[in-house]
């Protein structure tokens, strides 16, 4: 089987959020276990020296873009069993950022889709499947119906489209995609690329996917809701017998509290409450917070955004400190409401809530370690990686029940001692409010209950081996 991921950022190349996760670690499962896959993205300016060295250049074409065309080259770097292609163009390309103005954005990639295709023949790579991902990639199943359809070498090429996060789709003016794709009227009705008079790259990937799939399977069926849909929930409801939901897995290597080089001392389940401890004095220490040991300890590290819950935590944060007995650390950027109220609170109770307003990879290490509990509240989560990451350090994680968060937390049964973490159902700050106390009891109040959730939430599985499989499966299937 050969798979070819289309993608707009990849680890370790590139990377603004889970995306680049995913396609940085899937292809390689799906190689250990017997496929042929690769991995196609843009070669961009940020891309670090050190990899731009040992790419090799290929070949070059050019590709019509309205009309103009425009240079394509296309570099070849194989990391591990997985071989990865750059399409180069520096007016496209070439600059520090990845997203930017979507006026820009969508030339850009549509570029990119387009050149994805072209490629194949330069390479000579014929993939049975081109694995697209999110609205950057979605024009690939619409350009493959619409411009190759008669080659059988192209004919025959199936394609899935993964949503990792539907709020995203790549809208803009209908005459400017159809100009950069070079598409007829016919492919801009209400049932295929239009979308409320304008146009949308992930509804046409969507439309002409042989098969869609999303990341998880709660937010699978989630998505085919008017709440959720994003106004294009009957169109996945009218193709739902080629939807399913595969939720992500982590990277076990990158993820690993017996050999993190980041965190204070490296611990396992045979030195759990040890290694625990002193990671946490350390965190405490670090971030100014009170050296102790015993005192219930919640992180976050994630986007500051309405999205991510930030609204019901600053609805109830004076409740939360307001016993004295917890502490709190935030890791996050982005918008200025958030970041402006976390600066506040942590003026209000310094030396209990501690953030930092960046992205810090090492920090983020460290709280997974150092944390006793993790808090995720989103209003929406198509999957989720964070909450997995603390379970594998042995930090209960507390979320709302929604997509990943709900399908890889077990909610506590006190009565059964069974579980991985804490849950609540509603997007209501008072409920989370009191999951949250009702963990912090749990610590407090029954600590050998809680150290047996940590036990089995640090064995809980979630490597990429069994999603590679349903992935496969699709393949097959298709």
């Amino acid at each position: 089987m050969k798979v070819l991921f289309a993608t707009s950022e990849c680890v370790p190349f590139v990377k603004t959020g889970g995306l680049a996760d995913v396609v940085g670690a899937l292809p390689a499962e799906l190689c250990a276990q017997g496929c042929e896959a690769r991995v196609i993205l843009p070669k961009y300016g940020k891309i670090a020296q050190q990899y731009k060295d040992e790419m090799k250049y290929i070949d070059n074409i050019y590709i019509k873009m309205g009309w103009r065309s425009q240079y394509c080259g296309v570099f070849e770097l194989k990391l591990g069993e997985v071989i990865y292609y750059f399409v180069d163009n520096e007016f496209y390309f070439g600059s520090d950022t990845i997203y930017g103005d979507m006026s820009e954005d969508i030339e850009r990639f549509a570029f990119f889709d387009k050149a994805v295709l072209a490629l194949l023949q330069v390479v000579g790579y014929w993939p049975d499947v081109i694995h697209c991902n999110d609205w950057q990639t979605g024009m690939i199943p619409v350009l493959l119906k619409a411009h190759y359809d008669v080659d059988g070498r192209y004919s025959n090429i199936k394609t899935v489209m993964t949503i990792h996060n539907l709020k995203f789709q790549g809208v803009y003016d209908k005459k400017t995609i159809q100009d950069v794709c070079e598409l007829p009227d016919s492919y801009f009705t209400d049932d295929k690329l239009e979308f409320y008079k304008d146009a949308s790259f992930l509804k046409g990937g969507l439309v002409y996917a042989d098969f869609i799939t999303t990341v998880s399977k709660t937010y699978s069926t989630e998505i085919m809701t008017d709440y959720f849909g994003e106004n294009l929930n009957g169109l996945l409801w009218a193709k739902r017998d080629s939807v399913t939901g595969i939720i992500n897995g982590i990277n076990y290597d990158e993820w690993n509290s017996s050999t993190d080089t980041f965190i204070e001392k490296n611990y396992n389940l045979r030195n759990l409450v040890s290694g625990k401890k002193e990671n946490k004095l350390a965190l405490q220490r670090q971030f100014g917070l009170e050296e102790n040991p015993d005192k219930f300890l919640v992180g976050m590290v994630t986007r500051l955004t309405g999205q991510k819950g930030l609204d019901l935590v600053e609805c109830v944060m004076d409740n939360i400190f307001e016993n004295g007995d917890i502490q709190m650390i935030i890791l996050g950027t982005g918008e200025e409401q958030y970041e402006n109220m976390l600066r506040h609170f942590e003026w209000k109770y310094k030396g209990s809530l501690a953030s930092l307003i960046m992205f810090d990879n090492a920090a983020s290490h460290k709280i997974y370690a150092g944390c006793d509990a993790f808090l995720m509240p989103s209003l929406f989560e198509p999957c989720g990686l964070s909450q997995m990451i603390s379970m594998r350090y042995g930090t209960l994680p507390i979320v709302r029940e929604t997509g990943g968060l709900r399908d890889s937390v077990e909610a506590f049964n006190e009565y059964e001692d069974t579980g991985t973490g804490f849950s609540f159902t509603n997007y209501n700050a008072h409920e989370m409010l009191g999951i949250l106390n009702y963990a912090k009891r749990t610590y407090y109040d029954n600590r050998k209950s809680w150290q047996s959730m940590v036990k089995r939430a640090m064995k809980a599985d979630f490597s990429w081996r069994n999603s590679a499989k349903e992935y496969i499966d699709v393949y097959n299937r298709l």
